[in-house]
């Protein structure tokens, strides 16, 4: 680990180097592509840099154990115990960084949040969940699109589907997939009895062309008229797109933009991330044992979490972790699930590696 650390602090130094260079100020791309290594490296170097620094004050803290006068002593003593403890934590937050990134982590994002089972209140659950992650993407500074929607008679959503674009999106969205249970008194209940109804998340990475290859033989392509708001602004075109991939059977639309060629760009960034998502997965079950899909089969009895109105609680159950502040959560404040979500998976691979080292 420690050649590691110091091959990477090396590799570091080289690129602040490199950067300096005329010849690579005056080449944009090239300098580009270095800064971005740069920065990928600066948080490691940082924190291995801080455990250097800690590692040589206690050394001069021991030397001090051996004086005599009794007071400087004990000074010693404390401060030994606390640079002892600080390196515990920069071990341990090095060897965190150094776990293998995920390449999936900076991409960004295609959001499905299908209604599950509970009727019209599922629906307007499945509304709650978009303005959620709608109000989180606002909190993180990321862009949301709406790609397609097929609203409920009540405000509600079937599906929607989006885009949310921003740095390092996929890296903490990728914890909401799964089925979501919302328990309240619906406002279609005029006796107060609480129902439970559910909602289904699925986070697909954006794909890039050159990774799934689409063959346009493959493809059924029709435009329509998208609805619109009606009256003299009904919209006259056709300019939404329904696309039908025809080996695996995907169904994709989009009517989300003015013009049929923009919607048929979005419907096929859709079409590839669902694609993408499926050989990920299908080359995963060949090494590992099949897991459960994503999202389920949206039944009550499968959740990741759930949301009690009359509890004003949301309860995570992969972590067990429940939160008194219902309203705040669906208002986008999801960062106390997604950390300890993301603290429970990077423990996990620690522990898989020192397993894998230890034999």
């Amino acid at each position: 680990m420690w050649d590691k650390l110091r091959g990477i602090e090396e590799r570091y130094e080289e690129l602040t180097r490199m950067m300096a260079d005329p010849e690579v100020v005056g080449n944009p791309a090239r300098l580009a592509e270095l800064a971005r290594e740069h920065a990928e490296l600066e948080e490691i170097v940082g924190v291995y840099r801080q455990y250097q620094e800690a590692s040589r004050h206690l050394e001069e803290a021991r030397a001090l154990l051996e004086e005599r006068d009794a007071e400087l002593r004990e000074l010693a003593e404390a401060e030994v115990e606390y640079l002892q403890e600080r390196l515990r934590e920069l071990e341990q937050k090095l060897r965190t960084l150094l776990l293998p990134k995920d390449p999936r982590d900076q991409r960004d994002v295609i959001m499905e949040i299908r209604a599950g089972a509970g009727g019209e209140e599922a629906g307007l659950f499945a509304a709650d969940l978009y303005r959620m992650y709608s109000r989180y993407a606002e909190r993180h500074g990321w862009q949301t699109e709406l790609l397609s929607a097929h609203p409920t008679d009540l405000g509600g959503f079937k599906e929607v589907v989006f885009e949310v674009r921003g740095k390092g999106a996929f890296s903490r969205l990728k914890f909401e997939s799964g089925v979501h249970r919302v328990q309240r008194v619906p406002i279609t209940e005029s006796s107060g009895r609480i129902h439970t109804s559910t909602a289904t998340v699925a986070v697909l990475p954006e794909a890039d062309e050159v990774e799934v290859h689409i063959d346009p033989k493959d493809l059924e392509i029709e435009v329509y008229c998208s609805s619109g708001p009606g009256g003299q602004h009904m919209q006259k075109n056709a300019t939404a797109v329904r696309i039908t991939h025809k080996p695996t059977g995907m169904v994709v639309t989009c009517e989300s933009e003015r013009s049929q060629a923009q919607n048929k760009a979005r419907a096929l960034a859709v079409l590839r991330a669902r694609l993408y998502e499926m050989e990920r997965q299908r080359q995963e079950n060949e090494i590992a044992e099949a897991r459960r899909a994503q999202v389920g089969t949206g039944e009550r009895s499968e959740k990741i979490r759930t949301y009690n109105f009359p509890q004003n609680r949301v309860t995570d159950h992969r972590i067990g972790l429940t939160i008194y502040r219902l309203s705040d959560v669906l208002d986008g404040d999801l960062d106390p699930f997604i950390d300890e979500l993301i603290a429970q998976e990077q423990a996990e691979r620690l522990r898989g590696m020192q397993g894998t080292a230890a034999s």
